[in-house]
């Protein structure tokens, strides 16, 4: 019997499953040996032992539990249940891990740079310039092939990964029968610990030059550009707001913002935040919740899910998926630590090898750009395969020491939301405690981070998906009691989604038009927000069309009626000033002179922003949404 779990794995790698782990928050290298089950639904996930983790492969595919649009390419929930487990120093395992080479053959992209390029381009102006969403993420692949043993290849590179990579989150290799995956990643997606959920949003990427040391001077003006780069901090901005949206739904106190800070490896620099909350729910239900991170889906995520589908061919398998360990505390309390499976190499059972990766898609993307990204990203990977030169790190610059880097990162919070950077005890107002509110969910999850907003202000507030009101529940008078004895809301606040507010084919946009009518009609409080502000304005007379170039990701300084209000917009359509009135109701409109367009609406029982007030982008946002509210109320 080999003297270790270890010797047993290098000894006959393809003889047993096993995961290797190197994660970043532990001091030792954990390997698990064990048995392979496949599951159909995260719900499934058993519980684990004292001292035996449970380790879940997540597919993209998974994203089904919630209803999204996904190529099904049949790649399992796997989980292995480790039956021995064993802690080892990092020495120790690159010293008994091979390193005889292994031959890779037949590297190739799945899509060409041109083709790539022209999905780009088709995906700016056909998607985000539709006002489909604000940002997408499109991957390709590098397909190669192997004759060598999976298990043992995976080892090989495990190595290589160890000993040449830095800043990963995580640095593994998990084989099982037919799928191998192999793999330094450097974005944690969500992890639990004690009551506490956290996310690390990770986006805006730099390329290292390919010899720092010969072009340092060049290297730190380039990254200096990059840290003030418009672009990359409006991309992270998106992507944070993507995930406070998931914040918001699972944590009581909605999640607070820290950072930014840098992630630095060994072919790339990334910017990063931390999220933070508390949270007493299941680790099954956050990891079900949290599926997937923004920064390899886009955002709005379901309507991300539908334009992934439409421009990407195949499905991705465990591309943009997770690995979930979930172990238990001295407590007995279970755990969840989440890494994104990204930079990884996939190997199945014949020897073909996949890398995946993808470029974050914004209205002022370039096709060429986003195409050296992806293979920048493949690169640490690729090279671990023995097919790029492998760095040099002795000499690597420490990017974040660089004279102005850490001034110029801070300088991006001076413009942020207050409410989202700092702990958010509420503050009730006293004329709005214990008022009710519905928020009709338009498929988009702002209306998560506005239910938390209206909480923080006093009031009781329920999100509901717009196929799932009816006429009669927004009709009902607050007196009024429905058959289950449930008295009508004080506020309905409309929320926003994607899409063409005057498109009434489309079943949501004839849907908020039905609801909003018919609350209107009965001159009940209504408060709307971007694709509902559209609707609202589209029905009080005001002509709507498509910007020029869209709002997504940007913050403006509105005037609101006398107040300036710094707000994020995410639009594409805005409303046109006009005459506006809602029959005999005669209703002020704001208006952005810069763009002429009509950025709020208010009258009797009525008041709507074209901005999120919600997002993170909002400086003025929570001060903006509770005068809408009494507006509304008023």
């Amino acid at each position: 019997m080999p003297a270790s779990l270890l010797d047993q794995i290098v000894a006959d790698p393809s003889g047993q499953s096993w995961a290797i782990l190197w994660r970043e928050d532990e001091e030792r290298v954990e390997v698990l040996v064990g048995d392979v089950v496949d599951l159909d639904e995260l719900a499934q996930l058993p519980r684990p032992t004292p001292g035996a983790p449970v380790l879940a492969a997540v597919p993209f595919r998974q994203i089904a539990e919630r209803g999204f649009a996904v190529h099904d390419d049949g790649t399992p929930l796997r989980v292995l249940l480790p039956t021995a487990v064993q802690r080892l120093e990092l020495e120790d395992l690159v010293a008994a891990l091979p390193t005889a080479p292994v031959e890779v053959t037949g590297e190739r992209f799945s899509v060409s740079d041109d083709d790539y390029a022209a999905t780009v381009a088709r995906v700016i102006e056909e998607e985000i310039g539709d006002g489909q969403g604000a940002n997408f993420v499109i991957r390709r692949d590098v397909e190669a092939r192997t004759d060598a043993d999976p298990a043992t290849a995976a080892l090989t590179w495990l190595r290589t990964l160890l000993v040449d990579e830095r800043g990963a989150y995580w640095t593994f290799a998990l084989h099982t029968p037919g799928h191998t995956l192999v793999g330094a990643t450097p974005e944690r997606h969500v992890s639990v610990r004690e009551g506490r959920v956290w996310m690390n949003p990770i986006s805006g990427t730099f390329r290292h030059p390919v010899d720092p040391g010969r072009d340092g001077a060049l290297m730190q003006e380039a990254f200096s550009a990059f840290v003030k780069d418009t672009k990359e901090t409006e991309e992270l901005f998106m992507v944070v707001d993507e995930e406070m949206k998931m914040m918001a739904q699972i944590c009581s106190d909605g999640g607070r913002i820290t950072g930014p800070y840098l992630k630095q490896m060994a072919h790339l620099t990334h910017t990063e935040y931390l999220l933070d909350g508390r949270s007493e729910a299941d680790v099954r239900d956050v990891l079900r919740a949290t599926m997937f991170a923004p920064t390899v889906t886009g955002s709005p995520m379901e309507n991300a899910c539908t334009v992934i589908a439409r421009h990407e061919p195949t499905g991705r398998r465990y591309y943009s998926g997770v690995l979930a360990l979930i172990d238990l505390d001295e407590e007995g309390s279970e755990r969840l630590d989440a890494p994104i499976l990204i930079r990884t190499a996939h190997l199945d059972g014949a020897g073909a090898i996949t890398v995946s990766a993808g470029a974050t898609l914004v209205r002022h993307s370039d096709p060429v750009s986003e195409c050296a990204e992806t293979a920048a990203k493949a690169r640490g990977v690729l090279a671990a395969l023995g097919l790029r030169e492998r760095r040099e790190l002795r000499h690597a610059l420490d990017l974040v020491s660089l004279p102005g880097v850490a001034h110029d990162l801070a300088l991006r919070n001076d413009s942020l939301s207050p409410f989202w950077l700092s702990p958010q005890e509420a503050r009730p107002d006293p004329t709005l405690v214990g008022r009710r509110v519905l928020v009709v969910d338009a498929e988009d999850t702002w209306t998560q981070m506005l239910a938390h907003m209206v909480r923080h202000v006093g009031m009781s507030a329920q999100v509901r998906r717009w196929e799932s009101v009816t006429e009669q529940e927004v009709t009902r008078r607050v007196g009024d009691r429905d058959a289950n004895g449930m008295p009508g809301w004080d506020l309905v606040l409309f929320g926003p989604g994607p899409g063409d507010p005057t498109n009434l084919d489309d079943p949501r946009i004839a849907r908020l038009h039905a609801l909003l009518r018919a609350r209107l009609e009965q001159e009940l409080p209504v408060l709307a927000v971007c694709l509902s502000h559209q609707v609202l304005a589209s029905m009080a007379g005001l002509r709507v069309t498509k910007l020029p170039s869209p709002n997504q990701g940007v913050q403006l300084p509105v005037d609101l009626w006398g107040d300036v209000r710094r707000i994020g917009f995410y639009n594409t359509f805005v409303a046109r000033p006009g005459e506006p009135a809602l029959g005999d109701r005669v209703l002020e409109q704001a208006v952005h002179q810069p763009d002429d367009a009509v950025v709020g609406l208010r009258g009797a029982g009525v008041a709507s922003v074209q901005g999120h007030a919600e997002s993170v982008l909002s400086r003025d946002g929570m001060v903006a949404l509770h005068g809408l509210i009494r507006q509304a109320l008023a």
